[in-house]
């Protein structure tokens, strides 16, 4: 009696090659699927015993979900206390890892604000934005915002590593480029209005889309361009615009 492990006896794959042989297969055919099934035994056993492996050290199928390279990967804390008016900051860690790509600089650190219950939920590369989605934070009752960090070689290749708005291009040259993005169609009749603002000498440029609502900011640092969105549904759009609006204009690259 041969040994099992995980489902796969040993001493049955020769009993397997003999009815392949009794069934019309050559003896080297048949072997050759006996050797490939112990072969897929093998690999099944070790995605089974990395399973394991992770359970036991405490990993879940979410954490799984947002780990991304570097020192200190997944989500990282980065929000305040709430302030007197309920609000709270949060700023990108500078140990957060997700330098999307190799020869990438580290992301500059950026801030945004929330009201206090608002939360990180995690980043799947399935959503629109995919890997350069570098965050996501949500409410049920009021909306939910994401940052895309996004290379600036899309524009143009000699932009350098100190890349700025002015540099890129006008507000309708970066909300047409982006925005199919952030909205997943085209925004052609869908920008209600842009604004122009600047903060500590960097240069913002603010979007209102509709349908669907969405508040964009945009800013170039780096070699990269951030684009922070906020978006909602038609009743949290009608209840919390106030509240939205004040989270988009929030928006710093340190």
């Amino acid at each position: 009696m041969g040994t099992t492990v995980f489902g796969c006896c040993s001493s049955s794959l020769s009993w397997r090659c003999m009815q392949r042989i009794e069934n019309g297969y050559s003896r080297t055919r048949a072997c050759a699927h006996v050797v490939g099934e112990r072969e897929d035994c093998v690999s099944r056993r070790r995605a089974l015993v990395s399973g394991v492996s992770l359970s036991v050290l405490g990993f879940s199928g979410e954490a799984l979900a947002v780990i991304k390279q570097g020192p200190l990967a997944g989500r990282i804390p980065g929000l305040s206390e709430p302030n007197e008016q309920g609000w709270r900051t949060y700023r990108r860690p500078d140990e957060k890892s997700g330098g999307h790509g190799v020869g990438w600089s580290p992301i500059i650190p950026y801030s945004f604000s929330v009201p206090q219950d608002w939360e990180e939920v995690p980043v799947s590369i399935a959503d629109l934005g995919g890997t350069e989605i570098d965050l996501r934070f949500a409410n049920s009752k009021q909306g939910r915002l994401f940052v895309i960090v996004a290379p600036v070689l899309r524009f143009a290749d000699n932009l350098g590593d100190n890349a700025s708005l002015e540099l890129i291009g006008p507000p309708d040259k970066v909300i047409s480029a982006f925005g199919p993005e952030v909205i997943g169609e085209n925004v052609e009749g869908k920008v209600l209005s842009t604004e122009v603002a600047k903060h500590s000498g960097r240069t913002y440029y603010q979007f209102e889309l509709e349908p669907p609502h969405v508040l964009i900011t945009a800013t170039a640092a780096g070699n990269r361009l951030y684009l922070f969105n906020v978006t909602a549904n038609g009743l949290q759009w009608k209840r919390h615009y106030k509240d939205l609006k004040k989270i988009a204009e929030s928006f710093r690259v340190v």
